[in-house]
């Protein structure tokens, strides 16, 4: 579960389990119930949506090509809130030059060992990735594990904040369905971290990690980032986390079902 989903489920009063000891199992921080997130105000809003829109559409831009872009649409900001405002949303430029996320100093970071070669399988790569996912009133992040032969969405989590928790999450819950020879997935520290590197360790999976400016090393993962936000994300305004996850849940599993009948058809063909 989610922080949200852990908060819905405390239970205040309960016959057998405090308030604290519900939190402990639930690996959650006490404080989270007594102090939400500070909400965002609609201008500053308005500018990461902005910036999620232009970088959507245009992945290649870094920080101070953005801060150009802004310009054309009225917004006027400085290069290092920019820079900050892309940190904050875990964008980063596919293009050579200066990046927006800083791998952690005390994380190890494994080569790329998927140039050249031939994707022919299920099973044999998966890519993971996070994005930025715009609400009415705030923001929420949405890591995914994808198939890269199928382009199946294996797993994927909805999360309030930038943790690790929930990359975690949704690669233990893809392993569940199997193991691939190969896991890519960029060098944010929320793949670095031990406990995701182990849990591939673990389940004996090759680690790949894009090379810093490479544009081809995660196509795949967004390519699916455009499709779902043009799709689904853009043309609706979610209310808050349940309306998103809600929404997003239908979205992916209607996906699904048609690539499950494209990949049927021309087996049959």
């Amino acid at each position: 579960m989610n922080r949200p989903e852990k908060i819905n489920v405390i239970e205040h009063g309960h016959e057998n389990l405090s308030v604290r000891q519900q939190c402990e199992l639930l690996g959650l921080n006490r404080s989270s119930l007594y102090y939400p997130a500070q909400e965002i105000s609609q201008e500053k809003l308005y500018h990461y949506n902005m910036i999620d829109e232009l970088f959507t559409k245009h992945p290649f831009l870094g920080y101070r090509k953005m801060t150009l872009a802004l310009k054309d649409y009225g917004i006027y900001l400085n290069k290092k809130t920019v820079y900050a405002y892309m940190r904050t949303m875990g964008l980063r430029s596919i293009s050579p030059g200066p990046h927006t996320s800083v791998a952690h100093p005390e994380h190890k970071i494994y080569p790329y060992l998927l140039r050249g070669l031939p994707i022919t399988r299920p099973m044999q790569v998966w890519g993971t990735d996070l994005t930025y996912i715009r609400m009415k009133k705030g923001f929420l992040y949405l890591v995914a594990v994808i198939d890269w032969y199928s382009r199946f969405v294996v797993s994927w989590k909805l999360s309030t904040s930038l943790s690790a928790n929930f990359c975690i999450e949704a690669m233990r819950d893809a392993l569940k369905t199997g193991s691939p020879d190969i896991a890519n997935m960029d060098q944010g520290s929320q793949f670095t971290c031990l406990d995701f590197i182990e849990l591939l360790k673990d389940a004996g999976v090759e680690i790949s990690m894009d090379g810093k400016g490479s544009f081809w090393d995660n196509i795949f993962t967004e390519r699916f980032w455009r499709t779902i936000k043009c799709e689904e994300v853009y043309p609706k305004e979610y209310i808050d986390f349940a309306h998103a996850l809600k929404s997003i849940t239908a979205y992916i599993f209607i996906r699904e079902c048609f690539l499950n009948c494209v990949i049927s058809d021309s087996m049959l063909t």
